[in-house]
């Protein structure tokens, strides 16, 4: 007698939660995908800008992004990637300056040369490190400073790191700048020793629409506007409800938002598992796209070490992707890291506005805003966790001690940095094993074979005590 189909509901819309409910219904579970937002996408989501659609944050692709890069061969984008030759500058002491390759790096004044073979070296070093769990129980500081020296950790390393972690960095692992230099250093292993980046065109709504497109393919149940207010296990079913809706009963549940939302909704976790949960820390984002005229720099990113400065960095898309693809203007984002309990999360758009449009024209004497075409603020607490000392040991494994429902989320990318690609690999490697645990005799046998052909992962997704 055949096995009834396993019915899963997969909270959360995201690129995690849609590749989930994709490789669930692939291996033959009925899905629901429930979505808090008016459209599928997360973090990835388009939004309108004056006339354009474009990515709500900025993205990029590297050569070296092979599971993103699967996903959208799969999805029939790998034809429409686009690639170009982009360029890494850096603002410092007032000033304007090329990182972008070696020469370069010889050159940069604000370094002695001293300075730049300690750095070089740290880079380098840390390139080849590969039982990276060592590096969770340092604080990246401590580190730094011993490999770089003291001058060139509060010249360079010091400003970088408040400009993505705030004053988290202090409760930061140096496995935190080791997942960064490794990803760098991957995509120059490809054999291009240049700076390529990718996009699809269209950007990412293009390959959200796609990705629905195949979804309702496999017959995956998509709802959209759906907030669900708790979850929980009862007889034989895991129950969800939501604002406005029925309850409704499935076989599981895999919830894909953060960890301490997961607390909030499943009062049934054990009181360890759910403080757990709630002591990841996160750091969030306040992002403003602009779009302009013209370019302001040449430079796909530019990395900021003023800390006066009101933003962390400029990303420059157009030195990516064609003015034609944004009505022949230049799109500029804005980003603003913050820890996700920060009050500046309750500032009006109109202040960050007037905010970053002083240190824009600090940056770029020429900035007018009267030559901004279009603004917006985009803002969202909780975007990636801290690695914190010791952190994979910290984060509670995806199978809860709830019967029926599984917790999925970036806190458990634990060796690598947030991105679309680690996004991807996460949900393949849980979806595997959500569909092992999941599975009836019969069929787990199939998987385990499966999986042994693809046990190579950097994610720890069930990480021990």
């Amino acid at each position: 007698m055949n096995r009834p189909t396993q019915q899963t509901a997969v909270i959360g819309g995201g690129m995690l939660g849609m590749t989930i409910a994709l490789r669930l219904a692939q291996a033959g579970h009925r899905v629901t995908l429930l979505e808090a937002a008016d459209q599928l996408g997360g973090l990835a989501a388009p939004w309108q800008l004056g006339s354009i659609r474009w990515d709500r944050f900025y993205h990029v692709t590297l050569l070296s992004d092979a599971h993103l890069l699967a996903l959208l061969e799969e999805l029939k984008l790998h034809d429409q990637l686009q690639w170009s030759e982009t360029k890494t500058g850096f603002y410092t002491d007032g000033q304007w300056y090329s990182m972008s390759n070696l020469l370069e790096f010889l050159r940069f004044p604000p370094l002695r040369m001293v300075d730049k073979l300690r750095l070089g070296t740290t880079i380098f070093w840390a390139s080849k490190i590969r039982n990276w769990q060592r590096l969770e129980r340092v604080m990246v500081a401590d580190w730094l400073r011993r490999w770089s020296g003291q001058a060139t950790f509060t010249k360079i390393w010091l400003p970088l790191l408040r400009a993505k972690l705030g004053d988290n960095y202090r409760h930061c692992s140096a496995a935190f700048i080791w997942a960064t230099i490794a990803r760098m250093y991957a995509a120059r292993r490809t054999g291009l020793k240049k700076e390529m980046f990718g996009y699809v065109q269209g950007g990412y709504a293009r390959v959200i629409e796609r990705f629905a497109e195949e979804l309702a393919a496999h017959d995956v149940s998509v709802l959209c506007g759906v907030q669900v207010t708790s979850v929980r296990s009862g007889g034989e079913q895991t129950w969800v409800e939501s604002e406005g809706r029925q309850t409704l009963g499935f076989d599981r549940v895999v919830l894909t938002v953060p960890p301490a939302r997961v607390a909030e909704l499943c009062p049934q976790l054990s009181p360890d598992e759910s403080q757990r949960m709630r002591n990841i820390r996160y750091q969030g984002i306040v992002c403003a796209s602009l779009l302009l005229p013209a370019p302001v720099s040449p430079y796909y990113v530019t990395n900021i070490t003023e800390h006066d400065t009101p933003f962390t960095a400029i990303i420059e898309m157009t030195s990516l992707v064609s003015p034609e693809a944004f009505g022949g203007k230049t799109l500029l984002y804005l980003p603003k890291y913050l820890p996700a309990e920060s009050d500046e999360f309750l500032r009006s758009d109109e202040s960050f506005r007037d905010q970053f449009y002083a240190g824009l024209r600090r940056m770029v004497p020429s900035f007018s805003p009267e030559d901004v075409v279009a603004f917006r603020i985009a803002r969202v607490r909780q975007v990636m966790p801290i690695p914190t000392r010791n952190y994979s040991s910290s984060v509670p494994p995806m199978q809860t001690s709830v019967p029926g429902v599984f917790a999925v989320n970036s806190s458990h990318i634990v060796n690598g940095t947030l991105n679309v690609n680690e996004t991807v690999r996460l949900a393949n490697d849980a979806s595997g094993i959500i569909t092992r645990l999941t599975a009836s005799p019969q069929q787990a046998k199939t998987n385990s074979d499966r999986e042994k052909a693809n046990d190579q992962t950097s994610c720890q997704l069930v990480p021990g005590p």
